[in-house]
């Protein structure tokens, strides 16, 4: 997948997340399971970059070993 459709990606997971908090904010009996929901969205959203970022940092040193903390050093 290429860095443009993983940004999209990550958009759409955070705009989902933030209609699950701005829904939890007028549902307060549902706020729960609808914050639940945010914070799952948020996770995906996390984890997509992680992947991206790792996969940056081993193309870029061409290491077979590397983990996104080696890229920065």
């Amino acid at each position: 997948m290429n860095s443009m459709a993983i940004m999209e990606n990550v958009r759409r997971y955070r705009t989902i997340a933030s209609l699950y908090r701005q829904t939890a904010a007028f549902r307060p009996l549902h706020s729960g399971s609808l914050l639940a929901q945010a914070r799952e969205w948020e996770h995906r959203a996390v984890v997509e970059l992680e992947a991206y970022y790792e996969a940056f940092c081993y193309a870029a040193s061409g290491n077979t070993t590397t983990h996104s903390a080696s890229c920065a050093a």
